[in-house]
């Protein structure tokens, strides 16, 4: 560690007379981070995000005292509250298969380096642990090197860095897989990076990357992807009646399925064959210059994105009994999704709520790893390993032995 690396606070642990840990949430959005820290019992004291729409969501559903809406350039270190825990979903516009590629470098994406600038402004009160949320393409951006320079920004402010793959599929109907980098200023004494394996939440391109790059500081804890079960879009989708205007008319029907490949229309032919209704969902793609419209073959929904039109958008495709309806998927599915069923989307559009929760996390997955992973962190309490991982908010107890190389915690020397 450099020595103008951030420094934590001297108190080894700063969780309050009740036992809660407080976090600032970077980049909040709709505040769905939140949701999924207090349901493990951590406080959410700052959060922050410089859309007034998301502003108005989050007010709506969580504390409006906590909310700062500002750019982040505008943060100062010093205005941040004594927190254990830091957490950000910094911006994917440039780091995005589907965005520009900009990368860090990118005026969205390179927001990053402002959360970083405010971290270590925090020199004495430094959060002993962060988690960084962004997209896979993450991993590739500029060939890598943007992932490389963000751990070692990371490393010089003092943290020891873990990366974490983890798809929402595994708790909701959604196929989301989602990079989250794991700080702490505590490092673990334990397995060696080198000693990586391939598995569903460290792909091999990781084990990869830290080979490439011995002269990074990560460490590693061994987690196992939970097994639940999940169930299809049945468990989500709206019953609307035939008569809503949400129903795409005769006319748009006819050429949505007038557009389908081979592929799709035997695909919706087998759907529309059961006796029983199910639900797909579609995306519009662009296929030899013309749009097409795809329909997935599982019962899950395609990755939600900011809907702001065109290919960014869902159709539910709703079929079985000889018949076939189609219509846009709502903002209440798009919070079902996000396991959010209950937030309350009043006073925004449609439209608005869906960007929202386009942008956001998903509440179970982000859940599942604050209690498998953060908390025992934030508690000094890290077991050998979770041989099997049980439902959001509960940690295996088949597993609990610490053995010393574990339960081991050394502090940088010179914090």
């Amino acid at each position: 560690m450099g020595a103008d690396a951030i420094r934590p606070k001297e108190s080894a642990n700063r969780a309050d007379v009740s036992g809660t840990h407080h976090a600032a949430e970077f980049f909040a959005g709709v505040g769905l981070v939140g949701d999924a820290l207090r349901a493990e019992g951590i406080s959410v004291a700052w959060a922050n995000d410089i859309d007034p729409v998301k502003e108005r969501l989050f007010k709506a559903n969580h504390d409006p005292q906590v909310f700062r809406r500002d750019d982040i350039r505008n943060v100062k270190g010093r205005q941040i509250p004594d927190i254990d825990l830091a957490t950000a979903s910094f911006p994917c516009t440039d780091v995005s298969l589907a965005g520009n590629r900009a990368g860090l470098a990118g005026e969205q994406s390179g927001m990053f380096w402002e959360l970083t600038r405010v971290l270590e402004e925090m020199d004495g009160v430094a959060p002993r642990v962060i988690l960084l949320e962004n997209v896979v393409g993450f991993s590739s951006s500029n060939g890598g090197e943007d992932l490389r320079s963000a751990f070692e920004r990371l490393n010089h402010l003092g943290y020891t860095c873990d990366l974490v793959l983890v798809d929402a599929k595994w708790f909701v109907p959604q196929s989301r897989p989602r990079l989250f980098i794991v700080g702490s200023l505590d490092p673990l004494n334990g397995e060696a990076a080198s000693l990586l394996t391939k598995s569903a939440m460290r792909p091999a391109w990781y084990s990869e990357f830290v080979g490439r790059h011995p002269e990074l500081r990560t460490q590693t804890f061994a987690l196992t992807p939970p097994h639940l079960d999940v169930g299809g879009l049945d468990a989500i989708v709206e019953r609307l009646p035939f008569s809503d205007e949400c129903w795409w008319g005769e006319d748009r029907t006819r050429a949505f399925l007038n557009s389908l490949s081979e592929i799709n229309r035997d695909r919706l032919a087998c759907l529309t064959a059961y006796d029983e209704v199910t639900w797909r969902t579609a995306y519009r793609r662009t296929r030899q210059g013309r749009p097409v419209w795809e329909i997935r073959r599982d019962a899950v929904s395609g990755c939600l994105r900011t809907a702001r039109g065109g290919s960014s958008k869902q159709a539910v495709v709703e079929a079985g009994a000889g018949g076939v309806r189609i219509r846009w998927m709502t903002a209440r599915e798009y919070a079902r999704l996000q396991g959010a069923p209950d937030f309350d989307l009043g006073g925004v559009s449609e439209t608005q709520a869906m960007f929202g929760f386009g942008d956001a996390v998903c509440v179970p997955a982000v859940r599942w790893l604050v209690a498998n992973y953060v908390r025992p962190l934030l508690e000094r309490r890290m077991p050998e390993r979770y041989e099997s991982c049980q439902a959001p908010g509960t940690v295996s107890t088949s597993s609990t032995t610490t053995t010393k190389s574990r339960s081991t915690w050394a502090r940088p020397t010179n914090a």
